[in-house]
């Protein structure tokens, strides 16, 4: 069942509130040892929520000014802070909860006429553990999140991976596919950032060129002369481009109208056969796993992007969501190229990301199909990569020589 904006943006409010109070209690109430910073604390917190609040709900109805996207920028990096407090918080105060456990055990088997430390030297060790817990949360957080935030300054690394390919023929050997994904023009990352990008991907020469979505966050009228370098891609046998999640928050139907504009293949569950030399590659794409919840005619569909296909060497896939694989594998594809995981993006998210999706980062086989999932060009919400480097991908064909 779809959400209204209206029903997802209140429980994005609902959630920030309680993820906020919970971070109150547990750093600056009673139990946190910091009780003295109280005022101070709740005050940055309820800031912190408001930001993010704003940063996030606020793109949707604000005008893009550059005020508001200095707005947006402290927002989402609050938002990036309380996503790293979070976890740290949630660790501390298991280790808590084990220790009083641990002190509750002890007591039942001490003999009876031992005085129970409950108060004394025994409280103040207690006090003095919480109060050094709660400052090493926010100590660890706030170094974590600017190491991110340096981090994510950084140009995107190029990441070179061989894909070993049983018959594969010759023409075919040492064909490079360049890949661009989850970008996410908008609130952060705008005009002059992806022209750099696209001079980088130039200058690596591809013989294709990969988009897999995520391209924007904001309407063709707001992002329009931001993505017009798109134009100046090259690659010897073309540039294409799928839908990801973020499409379709913003007008998936317009973006692909304006990406073709500016001269992107869109593969909408469709396919181009690729004749290099003697051999034949056919390249496909689908929309996004979850287009057909908010537009169902972009409902995503790999076999369909199969139908009519002539024979080929190597079947490509392009597919924003890594989870397409669990298809693609049944339906005789060589390799799928994804994103949308951002890798995690940063620490501790990137050890959890693996839990939803059939690989995280990287490549891996699904039994005769591989796939190579970006960590993403760009970053989406917070300005933060701990630990995940932003990747423009160079992927390689070769002969597999084992098979």
């Amino acid at each position: 069942m779809r959400l209204s904006f209206t029903t997802f943006y209140a429980l994005v409010v609902a959630l920030v509130g309680l993820v906020h109070v919970y971070l109150g209690r547990r750093l600056f109430g009673r139990p946190s040892g910091l009780g003295r910073w109280r005022a101070a604390g709740w005050s940055a917190l309820a800031l912190s929520a408001a930001l993010m609040l704003v940063a996030f709900v606020g793109g949707r109805y604000v005008e893009r000014t550059a005020a508001f996207q200095a707005v947006q920028l402290v927002g989402f990096s609050a938002m990036g802070l309380v996503l790293v407090l979070l976890p740290l918080t949630l660790a501390r105060d298991l280790g808590l909860a084990g220790s009083r456990a641990a002190r509750a055990l002890r007591r039942r088997r001490a003999p009876i006429d031992v005085p129970d430390p409950a108060g004394g030297a025994g409280a103040d060790r207690r006090e003095f553990l919480r109060r050094v817990s709660s400052l090493g949360v926010l100590g660890s957080g706030a170094l974590l999140a600017g190491a991110g935030v340096v981090e994510a300054q950084r140009q995107p690394e190029v990441r070179r991976v061989r894909i070993p390919l049983g018959g594969l023929p010759p023409a075919l050997e040492g064909f490079r596919i360049v890949q661009i994904s989850d970008l996410h023009l908008g609130p952060i990352l705008g005009r002059k950032w992806l022209e750099g990008i696209v001079a980088s991907v130039n200058a690596l020469e591809p013989d294709l060129v990969a988009v897999t979505g995520d391209l924007v966050d904001g309407t063709v009228a707001d992002l329009g002369a931001e993505v017009a370098s798109l134009a100046e891609l090259r690659a010897r046998h073309g540039v294409f481009f799928v839908t990801g999640n973020h499409e379709y928050y913003w007008d998936a139907a317009a973006w692909v109208d304006e990406v073709r504009r500016l001269g992107l293949d869109v593969l909408l569950n469709e396919h181009r056969l690729l004749e290099v030399g003697d051999a034949r590659l056919l390249v496909c794409g689908v929309t996004d796993f979850s287009a057909r919840s908010i537009l169902p005619e972009h409902a995503t569909d790999p076999a369909r992007a199969l139908a009519g296909a002539p024979a080929a060497d190597v079947r490509l896939l392009l597919a924003h969501q890594p989870k397409s694989v669990l298809a693609a594998r049944k339906l005789g594809y060589h390799l799928q190229l994804s994103g949308h995981t951002h890798g995690g993006q940063f620490f501790p998210w990137n050890l959890l990301v693996g839990f939803f999706h059939p690989l995280a980062a990287g490549l891996g086989r699904f039994d005769d199909t591989w796939l190579y999932v970006s960590r993403g060009t760009g970053t989406w919400g917070p300005p933060l990569r701990t630990g995940v480097p932003s990747e423009i991908s160079v992927l390689e064909l070769a002969r597999d020589e084992s098979a």
